[in-house]
């Protein structure tokens, strides 16, 4: 069989605030076409993993390589491969959906000729066609949530990395978010943040789970799941203070 491209490698990265270890030396690879889901309690270092790889945030030791480009020596050539969708959305309220996703267009270096069509299809992959003239602060939680993913993959990227994409939405909404990952993982690699095991079970085909700052789990979730033990009794066994 094949094996599969290389998309990200992460080496060794670590990252303190203060003398506060936020992680330590985390190693990790991810090829085209997997769906990692990236679990932990809160604190244990996922945001500030996925800040890392996103180029967010600069790790202090350690490196992380995009699509073969290292984020820190080349970081617009690894950025290009990569979108990104922040807990907190990265959203501007009084502008309308077509005028957010054209400025974020803009943003990506995507050419003005290409513009359009390149909107027009990332609306069209998250339910948004018939919502462009809307203003942002007018929608609702999970219209926003698309509008948040739209501007992720307005670039075509190979890698979209999403920090918990179904916080704070109802039930309806959260199938309506994984029904469009379930789409975008047929031609993007994904990095799931969540603290939602289900959503796990549901999306990845692989699970990583980082505690007080490591790793302590790193397995197909076919392997996981072929024993007695639950996603959630592994969790709460490798989590426990």
């Amino acid at each position: 069989m094949k094996e599969k491209k290389l998309l990200v490698s992460v080496n060794n990265i670590s990252r303190s605030y203060g003398k506060i270890p936020a992680i330590e030396n985390i190693t990790f690879d991810i090829h085209r076409g997997e769906v990692l889901g990236l679990l932990g309690p809160n604190g244990a270092g996922k945001s500030t993993a996925m800040q890392i790889i996103s180029g967010v945030i600069s790790a202090n030791s350690g490196s992380v390589n995009i699509c073969g480009s290292d984020i820190q020596d080349f970081p617009k050539l690894a950025k290009k491969n990569i979108g990104f969708l922040s807990e907190q959305l990265p959203l501007y309220n009084d502008l309308t959906i077509d005028e957010y996703l054209f400025y974020t267009a803009k943003l990506r270096g995507i050419k003005k000729i290409d513009i359009e069509k390149k909107v027009n299809f990332c609306k069209k992959r998250c339910g948004l066609e018939d919502f462009g003239s809307r203003l942002i602060q007018n929608l609702s939680k999970g219209f926003r949530q698309r509008v948040g993913v739209a501007q992720a993959i307005v670039h075509t990227p190979p890698i979209i990395i999403l920090d918990e994409p179904t916080s704070g939405l109802d039930p309806q909404q959260i199938l309506e978010i994984r029904s469009l990952m379930q789409e975008l993982r047929k031609d993007h690699s994904i990095i799931l943040s969540t603290h939602i095991l289900s959503e796990v079970e549901a999306m990845c085909d692989r699970v990583l789970i980082i505690n007080k700052g490591n790793i302590v789990l790193d397995r197909r979730l076919k392997e996981l799941l072929t024993n007695e033990d639950s996603l959630e009794s592994i969790f709460m066994q490798l989590t426990k203070k």
